[in-house]
């Protein structure tokens, strides 16, 4: 059974950081790619960052550079390092692998809220 167990949000001040980690199971990590995705109130679930196999990374035009995706693939392990939020990035935060061009392969965990706000 596959499972996504996304952690790390929280509260932060716009201009702050968090790092957001997304813990795997049920399938063989090391071979697929991987995306994190996030979902605003009364809005649609968005990509927001990929990562291959290989490292190469992909991010949607609002968070390229100030997020990085990364994945350690010892830990079956995806992360999200955010670097200075704005509130537009107040969201819940989620992992899985893709089903492309904008969907997602599996069945979603219960993400990881992250509040931008002072």
């Amino acid at each position: 059974q596959v499972q996504f167990v996304e952690s790390g949000g929280g509260l932060v001040q716009p201009g702050g950081s968090l790092r957001l980690s997304c813990a795997t199971s049920g399938f063989t990590f090391s071979r697929y790619d991987m995306n994190w995705f996030r979902q605003a109130p009364g809005k649609e679930r968005e990509l927001v960052a990929g990562i291959n196999p290989g490292g190469s990374t992909t991010y949607v035009a609002s968070v390229k550079g100030r997020f990085t995706i990364s994945r350690d693939n010892r830990k079956n392990t995806v992360y999200l390092q955010m670097n200075s939020l704005k509130p537009d990035d107040t969201a819940v935060y989620y992992c899985n692998v893709p089903n492309y061009p904008n969907g997602a392969r599996f069945s979603w965990g219960q993400g990881t809220q992250v509040t931008v706000s002072s």
